[in-house]
């Protein structure tokens, strides 16, 4: 476990502020009360086993007593390294992009399903789309009931999803909640 490189952070922050833009901000300076210090630490992001976490500063300074070897994990796992070097956000980030999210998609109730099995975002499945999303947005993806269902990338903007047809892809599936079920050997 150790903190990010430059080049590692870039990367992270680069795909963090697509999804949540500004809020970014929000994540970084987020006060943690965790620990026994009476005074609120904030959270970090740090890398093990090609893994990156987001983790308060007192479950961190706790975690150095154990051994790298036998360390599983710590915090929040938002994203991983892949073999040729990109940032992938995972699931587990869902939460902290929900809370932030800049853009926003609602699915109708009928359409939740198609979604969770990892299908992309139809033009028919839209509830309510936030405005001013441009193709290549992160946007997070919400039931009716405004629980987050998982996130992925425009493909089209506000505008062109008024004049879309019915089987028009909006949004480009990157990962939904039901990964918990489909790959849990892998999380």
């Amino acid at each position: 476990m150790r903190p990010l490189d430059e080049k590692e952070t870039t990367a992270v922050f680069e795909k963090l502020f697509k999804f949540v833009g500004n809020n970014l901000k929000n994540i970084v300076e987020n006060p943690s009360h965790e620990g026994p210090d009476p005074n609120p630490g904030r959270y970090c992001f740090r890398l093990h086993k090609n893994k990156i976490y987001y983790a308060s500063e007192s479950l961190v300074k706790r975690a150095t007593n154990v051994a790298r070897p036998n360390l599983v994990s710590l915090g929040t796992c938002i994203g991983k390294y892949t073999h040729g070097g990109n940032f992938h956000l995972t699931v587990q980030a869902l939460n902290l992009l929900a809370a932030n999210a800049k853009h926003k998609v609602w699915l109708k109730p009928q359409s939740e399903m198609s979604f969770l099995y990892g299908n992309h975002v139809l033009k028919s499945a839209l509830g309510r789309i936030t405005e001013n999303i441009a193709p290549g947005d992160g946007v997070v993806v919400f039931s009716m009931a405004d629980v987050p269902l998982g996130f992925g990338v425009a493909a089209k903007s506000t505008q062109d999803c008024r004049k879309l047809d019915p089987n028009g892809i909006v949004v480009l599936h990157q990962a939904d909640v039901g990964e918990y079920l489909r790959m849990e050997d892998e999380l």
